[in-house]
């Protein structure tokens, strides 16, 4: 074990046994219920990520439906042959979707005239109503005026359509790291979020006890999950199952739980994706570049794990 690795586990134990961490039983092999109320209306819906899948939307939608998964998450397609075929294995499969809207252009103006073209055509489809809107939006080096006019825009949309639309907190987009987000949730009431906490423990380099209050105001503004495990090194464990990440993992489902205490309470639905990556994002062996563990079980574990805690 090399020092930077009993230096983390060092941390995190400390950490831990100081409070920051709130156990609630043994997540690793019989993760226990969430034991807030629900009220009648509340439903858990897990989708499945096709970030690393190959193979045609149609066999991805029955590789997700044969594990138990209530719908997808897909960038919104831009062609049409894709979206009728995305549209068919939906209703084949009777599953449900989300839809991801972005932009990639460094130009602020271009950009988001790209994006509000991608979100306006998913929201309006007339194939097959979203639960959601998932938004990469702006740039971490656009200015917060150019980077509000996504907010803006969405809360337009959202009120215009009646579908939740949510910005990530995603590194390289305009919600890249806490304090930065802070000035967006306290400016903008309108903001909602998808939570996409792994991203903040890799920007801060930390697992955010420095910045609770700040992770506090984000879970209050937080509409739908991105369940991936980042740690202080980086934004996707290798495996959520082994034991040396016991405690990122438990602090994960303990930011988590805020949010499925509110929607339990007022009997809403949660929406969560299951969205460990592919190789390299999960991490590979050098020369080989053979990935340490496999993409789909471990978010098929986490599927079952998120039902088990909060079903």
């Amino acid at each position: 074990m090399n020092h930077s690795r009993r230096s983390f586990l060092k941390s995190s134990s400390a950490a831990a046994a100081a409070g920051l961490f709130l156990p609630y039983g043994d997540l690793m092999t019989k993760p226990e219920q969430l034991k807030a109320p629900a009220k009648a209306g509340f439903r858990l819906m897990v989708l499945a990520t096709n970030w690393g899948f190959n193979g045609s939307a149609e066999a991805f939608c029955a590789a997700a439906k044969k594990e138990g998964y209530n719908g997808i998450e897909v960038w919104w397609p831009g062609e049409a042959a894709q979206q009728k075929e995305l549209f068919d294995a939906l209703q084949k499969y009777q599953l449900e979707v989300g839809f991801l809207c972005g932009g990639y252009q460094p130009v602020w103006k271009e950009h988001l005239e790209s994006f509000k073209k991608s979100a306006t055509a998913a929201t309006r489809n007339s194939a097959q109503k979203p639960v959601y809107i998932n938004c990469h939006s702006g740039r971490d080096h656009f200015s917060y005026e150019e980077n509000k006019a996504f907010i803006d825009f969405t809360s337009g949309l959202s009120a215009q359509t009646g579908i939740t639309i949510c910005h990530e907190t995603h590194r390289s987009r305009m919600l890249f790291a806490a304090h930065v987000a802070r000035q967006f949730i306290e400016k903008n009431p309108s903001l909602k979020l998808t939570l996409d906490i792994s991203h903040w423990c890799n920007v801060h380099e930390s697992m955010l006890g420095d910045q609770q209050e700040t992770v506090a105001l984000a879970l209050a503004k937080t509409e739908h999950i991105h369940a991936r495990i980042g740690h202080a090194e980086g934004p996707q464990v290798n495996d959520p199952r082994a034991p040396e990440w016991e405690a990122v993992v438990k602090q994960h489902f303990n930011w988590w739980d805020v949010v499925a205490t509110r929607k339990r309470q007022r009997g809403e639905t949660m929406t969560v994706l299951t969205e460990f990556g592919p190789p390299t994002y999960m991490p590979v062996l050098p020369y080989t570049q053979q990935p340490v563990a496999d993409q789909w079980a471990i978010n098929v574990h986490m599927m079952k794990t998120l039902r088990n805690r909060y079903q």
